[in-house]
C-alpha cells in the first residue's frame, strides 16, 4: 500500500510491473502506456504511473504522433506531471523522431 492508502505498483504482481515485465518478457510485451510509465516513474496521490500514462494516452486517442506534439505546458496539465517529467517525455519523443530519421549502420560480414 502506498502512503496515500492506495496500492502502489509495488503491490502489483511482479510480472505486471512495467520494469520487471520489460526485463522478463521483453520490450514488445509493454503497452505504450507502460513504456511512458517507466519514463515518468511515479504517478500522483490518486493514480499510479501506469494509470496516469494511460490517461495521457487516452487524451490523445492513443496516438504517439500526437504525444510528440505536446509541449511542457500541455503535459503539465496532467496531475502528477511536472516540468521534469514533461521534459523527460519530450526528450524521449525527440529521440524516437531522430532515430526514425537516421539510417541504420550497415554491418560488414566477416
Amino acid at each position: 500500500m502506498s502512503i496515500y492508502g492506495k496500492p502502489g505498483i509495488k503491490a502489483w504482481a511482479v510480472e505486471d510491473r512495467p520494469r520487471e515485465k520489460l526485463i522478463s518478457r521483453g520490450i514488445s510485451a509493454l503497452t505504450d502506456g507502460e513504456l511512458i510509465a517507466i519514463l515518468i516513474s511515479s504517478g500522483n496521490s490518486k493514480e499510479s504511473a501506469v494509470e496516469l500514462s494511460r490517461r495521457i494516452m487516452d487524451s490523445i486517442h492513443n496516438n504517439l504522433h500526437e504525444l510528440g506534439k505536446l509541449n511542457c505546458d500541455e503535459l503539465k496539465r496532467f496531475r502528477g506531471i511536472g516540468e521534469a517529467k514533461a521534459v523527460t517525455l519530450i526528450a524521449a519523443m525527440e529521440l524516437g523522431r531522430r532515430r526514425n530519421q537516421s539510417e541504420a549502420l550497415e554491418k560488414g560480414q566477416i
